[in-house]
């Protein structure tokens, strides 16, 4: 996989630049920057260069169609004060923008196109678009990882027009979940939570035969503790996962992995209620397991103590009512701690994750934090995505 950063001569070339940029917007304005701040680099970088940059990325699901709440607009104007250069947007039709059209003004050197998915042939991964777009460009630039699971236009079939390279944030992505999955430094952990097993299903399995230890907190362990045979009261679980809990105790037999699940939790009768710590065996009807309990994060904090990598994705508990939130922020001091030190290498992925740890200000203190959502689980999961493979 060619970088952009080891090219000769970029001066005065048409960059064709993928990113994502899909930000959460309310009322037209951007609730989270930090998928744009970390894009920064790539843009800076192509500006040293002399280069001419033509920015495509999406912004929701507007399915092939114009919706004007869904413009990329807000964002180009929050990249433009990041960047304090003027930024033009091109809001006209793909297929009738020549090359020529886009950089009319000598003095510009950054043009965004308008949200890519506001045609429908993008996500249909068609040829023809992408053989347009190609003609406006003199290479292309994949600096979306978050969107390289996807073939589309944007992100894969443009590559069979144009000469493509991957842009730094891909790769420092790329290098950061490699140190998970492949070239690994043992021991190494995987810390795994949200509220559906199944979703995870595929990334326990590939990884159990990698890993030391898989430890399972959140929604889903309440799966795990049920299948060994303990009450969970009312609390939150995935219906018809017994199968796939046993695939995961008979692929452990082969490995030397060892698996975590909690051994004690905090209740609530509600999600507003205060906590209470209860054992397995003592889980009433109208109990809800909401966080961890005590020895259960005693005993996650000393398999993190001991290990050289840890990969954490999904929160140990309810983590919005801060009642529920100690078991979350636990795990994430005790890895702050050895990353302080040098001790660890840590990956954290998933949206929820991301907000917990920036509830306490911690975003700076892991090694590496992923955006990517549905492209990083599914490299972890060991799959093959469309948009690498296309640059290789």
């Amino acid at each position: 996989m060619n970088n952009i950063k080891d090219q000769k001569n970029l001066n005065k070339k048409k960059v064709l630049l993928r990113l994502d940029l899909n930000v959460p917007l309310k009322n037209g304005l951007i609730t989270d920057e930090t998928r744009i701040n970390k894009i920064i680099p790539i843009i800076d970088f192509l500006i040293k260069e002399q280069s001419k940059i033509i920015i495509v990325s999406h912004v929701g699901r507007p399915k092939g169609k114009v919706i004007s709440d869904l413009s990329l607009e807000p964002i180009c104007e929050n990249v433009e004060k990041k960047i304090n250069k003027k930024i033009r947007l091109v809001k006209k039709d793909i297929f009738k923008l020549k090359k020529e059209d886009l950089f009319e003004d000598p003095s510009d050197q950054i043009v965004f196109l308008e949200n890519i998915r506001f045609y429908k042939e993008e996500e249909k991964n068609e040829a023809n678009f992408a053989q347009h777009l190609a003609k406006l460009a003199d290479l292309y630039v994949n600096d979306a990882f978050s969107c390289s699971h996807r073939a589309h236009a944007s992100v894969s079939k443009i590559t069979e027009f144009l000469p493509s390279f991957a842009g730094l944030q891909l790769e420092t992505e790329i290098s950061a979940l490699k140190k998970v999955t492949s070239e690994i430094k043992k021991p190494i952990t995987c810390i795994i939570g949200g509220s559906k097993i199944s979703t995870k299903i595929g990334i326990i399995k590939n990884l159990i035969s990698k890993f030391d230890n898989i430890v399972i907190v959140g929604g889903m362990a309440n799966n795990v503790i049920e299948y060994k045979g303990n009450q969970i009261g009312k609390s939150i679980k995935e219906e018809n996962c017994d199968a796939m809990i046993k695939e995961i105790f008979e692929t452990l037999k082969k490995y030397s992995c060892k698996i975590t699940f909690p051994e004690d939790v905090l209740i609530g009768k509600n999600l507003n209620d205060e906590p209470q710590i209860k054992e397995l065996n003592n889980i009433k009807d109208d109990d809800l397991i909401l966080d961890i309990g005590p020895k259960t994060l005693n005993k996650i904090k000393s398999i993190i103590d001991n290990s050289e990598t840890v990969l954490w994705n999904g929160p140990a508990g309810y983590f919005e009512n801060p009642n529920f939130a100690n078991g979350s922020y636990e795990i994430a001091k005790t890895i702050v701690k050895k990353n302080k030190n040098n001790s660890v290498f840590s990956v954290v992925g998933g949206g929820d994750t991301i907000a917990l740890i920036n509830k306490i200000n911690a975003i700076e203190n892991f090694n590496f934090v992923s955006t990517a959502g549905g492209a990083f689980l599914e490299y972890l999961e060991g799959k093959e995505l469309p948009g690498i493979k296309a640059l290789n």
